[in-house]
């Protein structure tokens, strides 16, 4: 079921018109985008031991006090750009000035069945590792490489303060950062500054995300994190965007200051719908790119099988559409841009 804002939009996104003779017809697929590998898988080895106990996950500490600040990458096996910038920060013996920063490479075991041959089919082991962060996963009988993964990194993670987690995406987009459900991930986001779109969104039907793990989410909790979405994988855009990002993430921690908003213009985004593939024959009209802004309400932009998708509202910004959605699975996310805030 599609997730809407909890007061009701002025246009329905989704319906089901009457089925005309042509309506019979498969819906014409657009031709994809390409796939471009750009980056070379980098080696690992050296890193996968970590240095505290646990595979991949390595501590470094400053010599004055400070938070315990976390960046991990690998969270799907496939996206490597964030493991190419943690690997660069190890091997050039970066040390923080203050406080503990952590570098975790999460999916180990699904990075290392990568191949440039079939780069799509590394993204996990058995399942999706980034809709596992919750307690039923973490303490449960593990089911799965990822859910054991899961159980072992948790406590770690537990004890970071703030955290940065590195993404790419399949299909071609500007870069973003998702904040999750939380104004603390707005916060953490808008002080980072890069890229300059911020999503608030609440995640996936599937599971919850590193994100929305309570430790960052919960309100009572000071923790904070979001998600770095660098543009699309194994690109040279997405690395520099990814460097760019945690560069910044590392310098607002190397202060003493509460942490001070950029002077980027930034733009924040509210998910007011989240529209989930209902049939195996979720096609958009166009192969509209993440961070589309559609002027007019009612505008349709995708079928379902014999329904319609359709902007709930004016200025409706489209957010990572999957031009190869599985049933049950995420198709697109429709947010709506918030006022900018007076100066």
């Amino acid at each position: 079921m599609d997730t809407p804002t909890p007061s009701g939009e002025d246009y329905s996104v989704r319906t089901t018109p009457t089925r005309r003779l042509s309506d019979q017809l498969p819906p014409s697929l657009p031709n994809l985008p390409s796939l471009p590998l750009e980056l070379t898988q980098p080696d690992l080895s050296p890193w996968r031991e970590g240095n505290v106990g646990i595979p991949g996950v390595h501590r470094l500490s400053g010599p004055l006090p400070g938070p315990h600040v976390a960046v991990t990458a690998l969270m799907h096996g496939n996206e490597y750009a964030g493991a190419i910038v943690l690997a660069d920060l190890l091997r050039q013996g970066f040390v923080p000035r203050r406080g503990t920063l952590s570098l975790i490479f999460l999916n180990l075991s699904a990075f290392a069945r990568f191949s440039p041959q079939n780069p799509i089919m590394s993204r996990f082991v058995d399942e999706d590792m980034n809709r596992l962060w919750d307690t039923d996963s973490a303490t449960s009988v593990p089911r799965s490489s990822e859910r054991a993964r899961v159980r072992q990194l948790l406590p770690y993670i537990s004890t970071v303060d703030r955290l940065l987690d590195l993404h790419s995406m399949l299909w071609p987009a500007d870069p973003l950062i998702l904040a999750g459900p939380s104004e603390k991930g707005v916060s953490l986001a808008e002080s980072i500054g890069t890229p300059s779109l911020i999503v608030v969104d609440d995640g996936h039907r599937a599971g919850p995300r590193l994100i929305d793990l309570q430790h960052f989410s919960h309100p009572e909790s000071a923790a904070q994190a979001c998600l770095l979405e660098a543009g699309q994988h194994w690109t040279w855009a997405s690395l520099r965007t990814t460097q760019q990002s945690v560069r910044r993430f590392l310098s607002i921690s190397e202060t003493e200051k509460e942490i001070q908003k950029s002077d980027a213009l930034l733009k924040v985004a509210d998910v007011t719908h989240r529209i989930t593939a209902h049939t195996g024959h979720f096609t958009f009209t166009e192969l509209f790119p993440s961070g589309a802004l559609i002027p007019h309400r009612g505008t349709l932009i995708a079928r379902d099988g014999h329904d319609e998708i359709r902007t709930p509202y004016d200025n409706c910004l489209l957010v990572m559409p999957n031009f190869r959605a599985a049933r049950h699975h995420t198709a697109v996310r429709l947010a709506r841009i918030r006022p900018a805030k007076a100066v």
